[in-house]
């Protein structure tokens, strides 16, 4: 956990939370930015939502991403207990992911981001009249 995210008292009074998270050191909005930030943590757990995907799967639906960039998104997905690695003991290495019984309790943030783009998609101007 990032120094930053240390909440102290002037931070809290700035937020209209603050009688809830004056007892954490932890600000929950700063952590929960600090869980979900990096380019691609929020659409592997969006695919993770609905099947447990192999690496190759979720390259396949991130075709942008970098190997080592997907690589290094899901260590930290991992080591923050959102995502688990099974390692089956085959040749070629076989390597599922999915989310943890923790990282389902995130599955309806995703759904009302989701949910959000669509709203916004539909609301969007038309490019002729601004």
């Amino acid at each position: 956990m990032s120094a930053n995210m240390i909440c102290n008292k002037p931070m809290h009074e700035e937020c209209y939370m603050k009688d809830q998270c004056l007892k954490y050191n932890v600000c929950p909005m700063a952590l929960v930015q600090e869980l979900l930030s990096g380019k691609w943590k929020i659409l592997i757990l969006w695919y993770l939502s609905s099947k447990t995907l192999r690496f190759s799967e979720i390259k396949k639906r991130l075709p942008q991403v970098t190997q080592k960039m997907l690589t290094s998104q899901l260590r930290s997905l991992e080591e923050d207990r959102l995502v688990s690695r099974k390692v089956y003991p085959v040749v070629p290495s076989r390597v599922e992911y999915s989310l943890t019984e923790l990282g389902t309790k995130i599955i309806p943030i995703l759904e009302l981001m989701h949910a959000f783009g669509s709203q916004y998609l539909s609301t969007e101007p038309d490019p002729g009249n601004p």
